[in-house]
C-alpha cells in the first residue's frame, strides 16, 4: 500500500512547485542594484593551484605501492629536512600520508598576510583525509609565481565507519577545506580607472539593461555613462583614487530596474523539474505522447464594460488547456496562456519525467512553446 501513496505525495509535491513557479513567474521584476547586475572591469580573483602532502591520517593515506608520486614528494621533503632514506632500499610503506592537490581563489586586492580559504583534494587513492594536516604547500598562479603558503588542519564534513568487512559513509572523505588556510606572500596589482574611465561589465549581456543602467546613472550623477555595447558601459571617473573609491561605492548603491529576461524554460530530466521565468508563453497546439493527449487552445472573449462606468470594450484571449490520460476525466484548466498551466496540469495527472521533458520538446518543435528549452 506503500506505492500509491508515495506517488500521490510525489503528484501532490510536484503541484505545489508549480503553483510555486507560476506565483514567482507572475510577480514584477523589483529594482537591483548596479553591484548586483555589473561588475567593474578588472576586479577580479585569480585561481591558485599547489601540490602536496597530508599527514596524520589514521591509515587511511594512499597506498604507497600503487602510488609512487606519494613515496617520491615524501622522500624530496625528508631530503630537505635533512633525513636521506637509502637509494636501493625498499620504498616506505606508508598509511598515514596523502598526495593532495590544493586549491584556493586569491581575491582582488589581496595584501600580504592576509588568510585566505585553501580546499584540499586527494590524487592518490587514499580512503580519508579526515583528521589530516596539510604541510606546507606553495600556491602559484598561472604565471608560475607563488601567491601563497597553505598549511594547516583539514576540516572533511564526512564521516566513514568500517566493522567485520562491513562499511558505512556518509558524505565525501577524500575532500576537505583548511579556513583560513593559507597566506597571502604576493600582492596582485588591479588597476581600476586608468585614463580617466572605468568599465562596468553585466552579468548577463542584455542591450536594454544596459540602457537603463546608463540613464540611472547618468540622473544620478550627471552626463558620465555611455553604453558600448550590451555588456560594457564606460563611465567617466575622477583621477583622485581616493575620489574614485568614494565614486564607485556611490555608483553601486544605483536602484536599476532590470529588463525582463528571454523566455526560457530548464528541465531537468532526472528530477522531472521545471523553472520557467515570467516571459514564457504557450501557443495553442495538441500534443499527443503515449497515454496522455494535450490540447491547446485560446477562446477569444469581449470585456463590456458596465452602464455609465466610462469604460472602452476590449477583446480577450482565454486559454483553453485540456489533458486526457486513457482511464482518467478530462481536465479543464482555463487561465493565461503559459507554461505553468501546463506543468501543472500534467503533475496533477502524475506524468513522469521522461513525459514532461517529451512532451515540451515536441511544443518546442512545433512552435508553440514561445521560449529556449534547455534539458539539463
Amino acid at each position: 500500500m506503500t506505492g500509491p501513496r508515495k506517488s500521490v505525495r510525489g503528484a501532490a509535491a510536484m503541484l505545489c512547485l508549480a503553483a510555486v513557479v507560476a506565483l514567482v513567474a507572475s510577480t514584477p521584476a523589483r529594482a537591483e542594484r548596479i553591484k548586483d547586475l555589473a561588475s567593474v572591469q578588472g576586479v577580479r580573483s585569480n585561481q591558485l593551484l599547489g601540490y602536496g602532502l597530508v599527514v596524520g591520517l589514521d591509515g587511511s593515506g594512499d597506498q604507497t605501492t600503487q602510488t609512487p608520486f606519494t613515496v617520491q614528494s615524501l622522500t624530496n621533503l625528508l631530503s630537505q629536512l635533512g633525513i636521506n632514506l637509502p637509494a636501493n632500499g625498499q620504498p616506505p610503506q606508508l598509511r598515514n600520508v596523502a598526495a593532495v592537490m590544493v586549491t584556493a581563489a586569491l581575491p582582488a586586492y589581496a595584501k600580504p598576510g592576509q588568510q585566505i580559504d585553501v580546499t584540499v583534494s586527494s590524487m592518490g587513492n587514499a580512503k580519508s583525509l579526515r583528521g589530516g594536516t596539510l604541510l606546507m604547500t606553495p600556491l602559484k598562479g598561472a604565471d608560475g609565481q607563488v601567491y601563497a603558503m597553505a598549511q594547516g588542519n583539514l576540516s572533511v564534513g564526512g564521516v566513514g565507519a568500517t566493522a567485520s568487512g562491513s562499511s558505512a559513509q556518509i558524505n565525501h572523505l577524500s575532500a576537505g577545506r583548511i579556513p583560513a588556510g593559507a597566506t597571502v606572500e604576493r600582492e596582485v596589482p588591479t588597476a581600476v580607472g586608468q585614463g580617466g574611465y572605468i568599465h562596468y561589465e553585466l552579468n548577463t549581456a542584455d542591450f536594454d539593461t544596459a540602457r537603463r543602467i546608463v540613464d540611472a546613472i547618468n540622473r544620478e550623477v550627471g552626463p558620465v555613462a555611455q553604453a558600448v555595447d550590451g555588456r560594457q558601459i564606460r563611465v567617466a571617473a575622477p583621477d583622485d583614487p581616493n575620489a574614485r573609491i568614494a565614486f564607485l561605492g556611490r555608483l553601486e548603491g544605483i536602484d536599476v530596474k532590470p529588463a525582463m529576461l528571454p523566455a526560457k524554460v530548464i528541465l531537468n530530466s532526472r528530477t522531472g523539474s521545471v523553472v520557467m521565468n515570467q516571459t514564457v508563453r504557450v501557443d495553442p497546439c495538441a500534443v499527443a505522447h503515449g497515454n496522455l493527449s494535450v490540447v491547446i487552445g485560446s477562446q477569444n472573449a469581449i470585456s463590456q464594460p458596465n452602464a455609465f462606468s466610462q469604460g472602452q470594450t476590449a477583446a480577450t484571449s482565454n486559454a483553453d488547456i485540456q489533458i486526457k490520460q486513457d482511464g482518467t476525466a478530462l481536465m479543464n484548466v482555463r487561465a493565461g496562456a503559459n507554461l505553468a498551466d501546463v506543468v501543472k496540469a500534467l503533475n496533477t495527472l502524475g506524468a513522469k519525467p521522461q513525459d514532461m521533458v517529451a512532451i515540451l520538446q515536441a511544443m518546442k518543435a512545433a512552435g508553440a512553446l514561445r521560449a529556449e528549452l534547455e534539458v539539463i
